[in-house]
């Protein structure tokens, strides 16, 4: 009888992410700011960076990773200035993977205005037709692949166990949970995500759990997995 080689046994673990939105900037709310460089934190969004790198500074993490623009990469910076010296992550790692929606000729212009646009009711009520218009617009659901492959990769290469932060933007937040929870990118415009809100999904071998969303002031506990926690099974009742 010939032996047949054994596949190696995976080992399942639990891998958590931490996803949060830039903190304000003098263009959050009334314009579409996109990829418009130069977009800072305010006075409001420094402050509220701060308070969240507060609530997290206990909270270990493998890799804080941001969005390329600067709004992204001041809230991340403000994470990593809380943390003690002896914190494994020293650095912020860009992953252009999580930069803001491309919305070619939209960037810039008021939300008043671009609700008066045939394209906005689309983006309302069946976001994965939107392609937003111009050379460089893309469509909303090439941006929530190119997030979901992102966070794959993070994971794989952390791996089981990794607890880490991606600073990332509103709509790119809400694809990123839709995918998680098994919606179709038609009902991402159902869920929220505020400026400088955490919001927590772990990843099983069998399916990602939504822990936490659009969390503005709560603590950190339950935000990592229980010790000794591998499996991916859903607690029957709801658990403890």
């Amino acid at each position: 009888m010939t032996n047949r080689p054994v596949a190696p046994r995976r080992v399942p673990g639990v891998t958590t992410l931490l996803l949060v939105r830039h903190g304000l900037t003098a263009l959050t709310g009334p314009v579409l700011a996109g990829w418009t460089p130069d977009v800072h934190l305010d006075e409001r969004g420094r402050a509220q960076a701060g308070r969240l790198a507060g609530r997290l500074v206990d909270v270990p993490l493998a890799a804080v990773v941001s969005s390329p623009l600067d709004r992204c990469r001041e809230t991340a910076d403000a994470v990593l200035f809380a943390r003690p010296g002896s914190a494994p992550v020293e650095k912020m790692e860009i992953d252009e993977r999580f930069g803001e929606v491309r919305y070619g000729d939209w960037t810039g212009r008021p939300l008043k205005e671009l609700a008066e646009e045939p394209l906005w009711r689309v983006v309302q009520a069946h976001p994965s037709a939107a392609r937003f218009p111009g050379e460089d617009g893309e469509s909303l659901l090439e941006a929530q692949h190119r997030a979901v492959t992102a966070i794959r990769d993070w994971n794989a290469r952390l791996g089981p166990g990794a607890t880490y932060l991606v600073c990332s933007h509103g709509d790119i937040i809400k694809a990123v949970v839709a995918d998680a929870l098994g919606l179709h990118l038609d009902q991402f415009q159902r869920i929220h995500a505020d400026p400088a809100s955490l919001t927590v999904i772990r990843y099983t071998e069998l399916r990602p759990f939504l822990v936490r969303l659009n969390d503005t002031g709560g603590g950190t506990e339950g935000i990592l997995p229980p010790v000794g926690e591998t499996g991916g099974d859903a607690p029957v009742g709801g658990g403890a």
